[in-house]
């Protein structure tokens, strides 16, 4: 029996809160057909703050998101649909799919997340001003996890 998309990814939900905290730079869990890899995305330089595709530091932005907490007064958060590493760009060097100011539509592809070795594209659920993206390039993210600050007026 091979396992399912819903399987694999109830099984990342459950495991990734035990990895992130555990500073394993890889975990491989196999239970019968089901074999599930996590791995720590590696930063350029160790310690270093990681850039985001604009070039300026994202950390304070990061931090802000986490524990996730709430938008802030008038801003919606875009989260996403599934566990998987983040990808803002569709290929190394491209321009991201949105940046902060962008004027975005629902429906718009915002980013990618790689799960199972598959890029779902991530689509917006609503229009409005990028403010601030929460997430650096290759950050492992959590189903539901905010993804983008929006202003939707």
């Amino acid at each position: 029996m091979v396992a399912t998309n819903e399987q694999v990814l109830a099984a990342i939900d459950l495991l990734a809160p035990a990895f992130e905290a555990s500073g394993l730079d890889e975990l491989e869990v196999e239970a019968g057909e089901l074999v599930v890899r996590l791995v720590r995305p590696r930063a350029a330089t160790p310690g270093a703050p990681a850039a985001s595709p604009m070039g300026a530091s994202t950390t304070a932005a990061v931090a802000a998101a986490t524990p996730y907490g709430e938008p802030a007064a008038g801003m919606r958060f875009v989260t996403a649909p599934l566990t998987g590493v983040w990808y803002a760009s569709p290929s190394p060097g491209a321009r991201p799919y949105v940046q902060e100011g962008d004027e975005i539509g629902a429906g718009a592809v915002i980013g990618l997340i790689e799960a199972m070795k598959l890029f779902n594209e991530i689509k917006s659920d609503a229009a409005g001003r990028v403010t601030r993206i929460l997430v650096e390039r290759g950050a492992l993210v959590k189903r539901q996890q905010p993804l983008l600050e929006i202003d939707p007026s």
